[in-house]
């Protein structure tokens, strides 16, 4: 295993970027970066634009790459407005007032059912134990934790990543994600998912990339 970039100051398991994911640039920042990192906005046939965070929608589209205290920010100075007329070429479209709503609840959405997936694809696992035993052997790629899991099975789960890991006496620890055990449970289609593993390094950076567009845009201690 190779180690893996810190998120929040956690250090889950090791995830790496695809290097052949393609660059795009954000309308509102300037920043250039990899499509997996940034949101695709839409240009409709009615012409409203709409988030398009899997990057599947026909026609016209721009990329951001801002949390949404910037994206509010820039929609009530129209500087949104602005940059999408000359992403798209024309004035003749309408933004939403509730967009970045609209993107929360599509990331969130995406992060979810990327999960779902994989939990259908037996690439990861629930259960304290199931996820504790895999830990302690070093097959677990990715550690996440519900918002509201108990800190106490949240620390033992932690240190079993440490041990398997070889990385006992580190900070290393799983990723806490902005969502209850009632909301993961109802995407996975499992009761009382609290904690969840994944045990393949694709599932693992498939996971990470949708985990990290809905953190980094919601702000990381916010809550969906």
């Amino acid at each position: 295993m190779a180690s893996n970039e810190p998120l929040d100051g956690v250090t889950p398991s090791p995830v790496r970027a695809d290097a052949h994911d393609p660059e795009r640039r954000c309308i509102l920042g300037g920043e250039r970066g990899p499509r997996a990192g940034l949101i695709r906005l839409a240009l409709g046939p009615d012409g409203t634009v709409a988030p398009d965070v899997r990057a599947k929608a026909g026609g016209r589209g721009a990329w951001i790459g801002v949390d949404r205290p910037t994206l509010e920010a820039a929609l009530a100075k129209g500087r949104l407005k602005g940059a999408l007329a000359r992403a798209f070429k024309t004035a003749g479209f309408r933004v939403p007032d509730d967009l970045p709503q609209q993107i929360e609840v599509a990331l969130q959405r995406a992060a979810l059912d990327r999960l779902g997936l994989e939990a259908r694809a037996g690439t990861l696992l629930t259960g304290a134990d199931k996820i504790g035993d895999a830990a302690r052997k070093g097959t677990v790629e990715l550690l996440l934790h519900a918002r509201d899991a108990a800190a106490d099975g949240t620390r033992k789960l932690d240190q079993a990543l440490r041990v398997g890991l070889g990385m006992e006496g580190t900070d290393m620890r799983g990723l806490v994600i902005p969502a209850s055990r009632a909301i993961l449970s109802m995407a996975l289609g499992r009761e009382n998912v609290v904690h969840i593993a994944l045990i393949a390094p694709a599932a693992a950076v498939r996971v990470s990339d949708a985990l990290g567009r809905w953190r980094t845009y919601i702000g990381r201690d916010d809550e969906p």
